[in-house]
């Protein structure tokens, strides 16, 4: 059993020196800015430009559309103001143009609490000292190959931790997508038979900032809840 004592106790640090480096790694390199995601998707950058001008060639063939329809509204087709249209379509060529700044703010607004959150205050946590803590305690709890048990459990912590951190990630890359892909969008705002996928957006957008700013929470609930326990790990 010393063997494999052995071999399950050094599986068991790997693998919380794992959740060691992703811990300090992860969260500082996901936020609520785009510098990890053109450093990892430099192509997205590179090809904004080409939707700037698809989303200003989709404002004008809508505008276009929009406009030629006014001559069928005799036949009960619905129609737009011509004077409202033009207004609408002019604002939104603007935010065509200025997507990226329009969107930076949008995202510095929210980086604020992101960061916020992530540079708090609270004790630090070394999850390979997490081991030698559980492997006391099971050694108070129960009999046999107390390693194993601990190894077993620290699976599934480091399963369900690894989850939360890819979903943080997913987060982030959707929100990505979702930044680089504003020009063409907000080509659909200017009409009201479009204006709905504008607002979708707007709301998807919106949702995704505020759920990667409450990934970030929870990790760090987590990681506190884990170093209160590696203080007091017999205080349950």
């Amino acid at each position: 059993m010393g063997i494999l004592d052995g071999i399950v106790d050094w599986l068991a640090t790997q693998i919380m020196n794992l959740l060691d480096l992703l811990s300090s790694s992860v969260l500082g390199a996901l936020g609520c800015d785009m510098s990890t995601f053109k450093r990892y998707f430099p192509a997205a950058e590179t090809m904004y430009e080409i939707f700037v001008w698809l989303g200003v060639g989709l404002l004008l063939l809508n505008l276009v559309w929009s406009l030629f329809k006014n001559y069928a509204a005799g036949l009960d087709v619905e129609t737009e103001d011509p004077v409202k249209l033009l207004f609408r379509s002019g604002i939104f060529l603007l935010c065509i143009w200025y997507a990226d700044d329009i969107v930076n703010a949008a995202l510095r607004i929210g980086g604020a609490p992101y960061r916020w959150i992530v540079d708090s205050d609270l004790p630090a946590v070394q999850f390979g000292s997490f081991n030698s803590v559980l492997l006391v305690i099971i050694g108070v709890l129960a009999n046999g190959s107390v390693a194993l048990i601990a190894l077993i459990l620290l699976v599934i912590l480091a399963w369900n931790y690894l989850k939360l951190l890819l979903e943080a990630a997913e987060r982030y890359i959707t929100l990505g997508i979702l930044v680089f892909t504003a020009p063409v969008v907000f080509a659909l705002g200017a009409s009201r038979s479009t204006n709905n996928i504008f607002r979708s957006w707007c709301r998807v957008f919106g949702s995704q900032l505020f759920l990667l700013i409450m990934n970030a929470w929870c990790l760090k609930l987590f990681t506190n809840m884990v170093a209160e326990f590696l203080a007091n790990p017999l205080a349950l």
